[in-house]
C-alpha cells in the first residue's frame, strides 16, 4: 500500500501498479477539478483478504479525516459497490471507469452526483491513454499500456473490476513515455492486466515485442525499461529477442505462473504447463544469465494434494524464482473455484510458508553471489536504490539522492538486499 502526505485532496493506493499509475490520473484530475478535503481510496479485489483491508483502510481515513468527503473506487468498489456505499463512512463510489473522468472530481458536482457511479464495465471497449507529468515522490513511472483481460481463470475476479482486454494505442504510449522522461522520468514500468495480450484489439494487432521496440527506438534518452506481471506463454518471438540483447530492458521478469502443477493449472484454467515455465526460464537464463525472476504463486488451490503442492515448491528451485509472491488462496464467490472441493485453512497458511521459506532461499543464494561484484544502481530514496536485476540495495558508504544513477560496489546483504559502497 502506497499513501500520499496529509493534504487537502489525498490518494490511498491498494494493489497493484496499474492502481497506481491511475492513482497519479486521479490525482492530476482532482487538481485540475479543484476538489478539496477529500480523500480518494483505490481499491483492490485480487484476493477475498485484499477487499477486507479495503474497508479498514476506509475506516481509518474516517477515523483520521472526519470531515472529508471520501470517495471509494478501484477493482472492489467496481465488483461490490452496493457493499462500499452502504458503509457509513463513505460518501461516493466510483467505478473503475468512472475514476478516469475528470468530471467524476469536479468541486461544484460532487455533492449532487449520484452516490453510487459505476457503469457496466463489460461495456467499455476502449483504453485510453492518460497524460501525466510525474509520479509523486517517484523516480520510477508506471506507464499503462492495456487494461482489462479476455481469460477466465477460475480463481480470478478482476476481469469483473476490469472488463475485457482493451490496448492503448502505440503513439499515446510513446508520447506518454517521452513526457515524463523529459521530465525526469529514470525508468519507465509498462503495466496493465494482461500485458502480453497487448494489441490484439487494435487494427493492426502490434505485439507486445513491437510496442517495445517502438519505445526503444522512439525515445532513446530512456534510459531504463520494465515489464509488470507477463504470462510466459504468450511472449512473442520479438520481445523474447529484446529481453535477451537489450541493455536498457531491464533483466527481471514477474512471470505470472500461479501453479507448477499440470492438473492445478488445468483447473485453473491456465494456458501454460509446468515444462513451459521451466523451459521459458532456461532459454532465458542461457541467453541473458543475469535475468532474475519473479513469481505469484497460489497456496492451496481448490483440489491441491501435497504431491501438488510439491510440484509448486520444486518449480521456484527450477525456474530459479528469486522474489516470489504467495498468495494464499482465498475463494470470491463469483468465481468457478468457489465451488471446488476447498483445501482446509490450516494447510493452505501451512503450504503458503513452505513457498516463502523456499523463495527466501533462492534470493539469498543470489544475493550472496552479488557479493564483490560492481552493480549499476538507480537510488529511489536517499541512499536506498535498486540494481537492474530489481534488487534493493542500500548504500553503507557515499551518499546519493533519487534519481541518481551509479554504480556501486557490493559488500554485504541483508536477508532481502545489498549492502554497497559508491563508486562513482
Amino acid at each position: 500500500m502506497s499513501q500520499a502526505p496529509s493534504q487537502s485532496v489525498e490518494i490511498i493506493t491498494l494493489g497493484c501498479r496499474l492502481n497506481t499509475y491511475e492513482s497519479e490520473v486521479m490525482r492530476a484530475h482532482a487538481q485540475e477539478a479543484e476538489l478539496d478535503n477529500a480523500v480518494i481510496v483505490n481499491t483492490c479485489a485480487v484476493t477475498r483478504e485484499a477487499a477486507r483491508q479495503a474497508r479498514q483502510t476506509i475506516r481509518r481515513a474516517r477515523r483520521r479525516r472526519p470531515d472529508a468527503r471520501i470517495i471509494v473506487t478501484g477493482c472492489a468498489a467496481q465488483i461490490d459497490p452496493d457493499s462500499f456505499a452502504a458503509m457509513p463512512e463513505v460518501n461516493q463510489v466510483l467505478g473503475n471507469e468512472e475514476k478516469l473522468k475528470i468530471a467524476s472530481f469536479q468541486k461544484d458536482r460532487t455533492e449532487d452526483l449520484e452516490r453510487v457511479r459505476v457503469n457496466d464495465i463489460m461495456s467499455v471497449r476502449r483504453t485510453a491513454g492518460h497524460m501525466i507529468d510525474a509520479m509523486a515522490g517517484r523516480v520510477r513511472a508506471f506507464v499503462q499500456i492495456q487494461n482489462g483481460c479476455d481469460h477466465r481463470c477460475t480463481f480470478c475476479i478482476i476481469p469483473f473490476g476490469r472488463g475485457n482486454a482493451r490496448s492503448v494505442g502505440a503513439g499515446e504510449v510513446v508520447a506518454q513515455i517521452r513526457r515524463l522522461v523529459d521530465n525526469g522520468a529514470r525508468e519507465i514500468v509498462l503495466t496493465g492486466v494482461d500485458i502480453t495480450s497487448y494489441g490484439a484489439d487494435l487494427p493492426a494487432k502490434p505485439t507486445l515485442g513491437r510496442l517495445v521496440g517502438k519505445i526503444l527506438t522512439h525515445v532513446p534518452n530512456l534510459q531504463r525499461l520494465r515489464l509488470s506481471s507477463l504470462d510466459a506463454v504468450e511472449v512473442d518471438d520479438a520481445l523474447f529477442d529484446l529481453i535477451t540483447r537489450e541493455p536498457r530492458l531491464m533483466p527481471h521478469l514477474h512471470l505470472s505462473l500461479q501453479s507448477g502443477d499440470n492438473m492445478i493449472l488445468k483447473r485453473m484454467k491456465r494456458r501454460h504447463t509446468r515444462q513451459n515455465a521451466v523451459d521459458f526460464c532456461a532459454k532465458l537464463r542461457a541467453a541473458r544469465p543475469e535475468i532474475a525472476f519473479g513469481a505469484d504463486l497460489i497456496a492451496g488451490f481448490p483440489t491441491e494434494s501435497e504431491a501438488m503442492f510439491e510440484n509448486t515448491l520444486s518449480l521456484i528451485e527450477e525456474c530459479h524464482l528469486t522474489w516470489v509472491h504467495v498468495f494464499p488462496f482465498s475463494a470470491h464467490a463469483r468465481t468457478p473455484a468457489a465451488r471446488m472441493p476447498q483445501v482446509p485453512g490450516a494447510t493452505i497458511k501451512a503450504r503458503a510458508a513452505r513457498l516463502r521459506q523456499k523463495g527466501a532461499a533462492i534470493l539469498a543464494r543470489r544475493l550472496e553471489k552479488k557479493i564483490g561484484q560492481t552493480c549499476a544502481v538507480l537510488m529511489e530514496k536517499p541512499n536506498q536504490g535498486r540494481l537492474d536485476d530489481f534488487t534493493p540495495l542500500a548504500l553503507a558508504r557515499g551518499g546519493a539522492a533519487p534519481g541518481a544513477l551509479l554504480t556501486a560496489k557490493i559488500v554485504g546483504r541483508t536477508d532481502a538486499g545489498l549492502i554497497g559502497e559508491r563508486q562513482t
